[in-house]
C-alpha cells in the first residue's frame, strides 16, 4: 500500500512553462486526503522549488538540492548534507583548469561568476529538457531567476567558499560540449567524497555522496515509520535513479530518457500531459 509519494520538479512535476497543471495538483491533494505523504525531490534550491508550489498553493516537505537539504512543508530545515569546503575550493580549480562553465549552490543562494554565460546555458538547458516550450519565454523566465535575486553575480567564488556563513550544496556545471562534459566527470572521479549526476543533456550536478534523492527520501520515510516498499516515485533523469531504484513503486515519465524508462515499473505520461497527476491516481485506486 503506497504510504508516501516523491516526485521530481522539472520534467515531472512541472510542464515546460514551469507551472503544476491542475491535474498534478489535484492529484497531490486527493493523495493528502487519504493520508499519504508527498514529497517533492528536486535539484532546484529551496527558493527556486518554493516559488512554483506556493503560486499552486501546495504544501509538502521538500527533498532539495538533490538530497542536499530536507525541510518540513513549513520550510524549516531538518537535514543538510554539504560538500567539505576544502573539497568545494579543489573542485572549483579542477572546472577552472577544463574552462568549463559552473554555477555554486549554497545555504545562503545560488551564485554565478559569469551572467551572461549562465543565463545563455540556462535557456539551452531547460529548452533540451523542453524542446516545444517557447524560447522567448524561457529567456524571460531565466533572466527572473537573476532578477529576483535566486542566483546571485560574484567576481570570484573564492568569496564564499572561504566565508564561514557559506555552505557548499551542489556545483552545476553546464556545457554542450561533450568532451568537457566527460573531462569533467573523469576528474570528479578522483573525490572520493562527492557524487556525479545529470538532470539533462549537457549538465553535470556535483553534491556530497549523501546528497542523492534516494539517499535523502530513505532517510525520509525511516523517520515516518513508511518503508520504501509502501512508498512511490517518480522522475524523468539521471538524478532520480538513486530514488527510483530504491522504491517499491517507480514511475517513468513519458518524456524520461530511455534508461529511466526500462528501469521503472510503470511509465506514465509526459509532463505537459500531468503524468504524475495520472501516476498518483492510478496509485490510489489500488489501495
Amino acid at each position: 500500500m503506497i504510504k508516501c509519494i516523491a516526485t521530481d520538479m522539472d520534467g515531472t512535476l512541472v510542464t515546460g512553462a514551469h507551472i503544476i497543471t491542475k491535474e498534478n495538483k489535484e492529484a497531490i491533494l486527493a493523495a493528502q486526503a487519504r493520508g499519504i505523504e508527498v514529497v517533492v525531490a528536486t535539484g532546484r534550491s529551496y527558493e527556486e522549488a518554493r516559488f512554483v508550489l506556493e503560486e499552486e498553493g501546495l504544501k509538502v516537505p521538500m527533498i532539495l538540492v538533490n538530497g542536499a537539504e530536507i525541510r518540513t512543508k513549513e520550510g524549516t530545515l531538518i537535514g543538510e548534507n554539504p560538500i567539505e569546503k576544502s573539497e568545494a575550493i579543489e573542485i572549483a580549480r579542477s572546472l577552472n583548469e577544463l574552462d568549463i562553465y559552473f554555477e555554486v549552490y549554497t545555504t545562503k543562494g545560488t551564485y554565478t561568476n559569469d551572467r551572461e554565460k549562465g543565463l545563455a546555458l540556462i535557456v539551452d538547458i531547460f529548452l533540451s529538457i523542453n524542446p516545444g516550450a517557447d524560447r522567448d519565454f524561457i529567456q524571460e523566465e531565466s533572466k527572473e531567476r537573476f532578477a529576483e535575486g535566486n542566483i546571485h553575480v560574484v567576481e570570484d567564488y573564492d568569496q564564499i567558499f572561504r566565508s564561514e556563513n557559506h555552505k557548499i550544496l551542489k556545483f552545476l556545471v553546464f556545457s554542450f560540449d561533450d568532451e568537457k562534459i566527460e573531462a569533467a566527470s573523469k576528474v570528479l572521479k578522483h573525490f572520493p567524497s562527492i557524487v556525479v549526476s545529470s538532470s539533462a543533456k549537457g549538465n553535470i550536478e556535483i553534491t556530497h555522496k549523501l546528497a542523492q534523492k534516494g539517499v535523502a527520501l530513505e532517510q525520509f520515510v525511516k523517520e515516518r515509520g513508511i518503508s520504501l516498499e509502501d512508498t512511490m516515485a517518480v522522475g524523468d533523469n539521471f538524478n532520480d535513479v538513486s530514488m527510483l531504484s530504491r522504491v517499491g513503486r517507480s514511475v517513468a515519465m513519458g518524456n524520461a530518457a530511455d534508461e529511466i524508462k526500462a528501469m521503472c515499473d510503470f511509465v506514465t505520461a509526459t509532463n505537459e500531459e500531468s503524468g504524475v497527476g495520472k501516476a498518483i491516481m492510478e496509485a490510489l485506486k489500488e489501495r
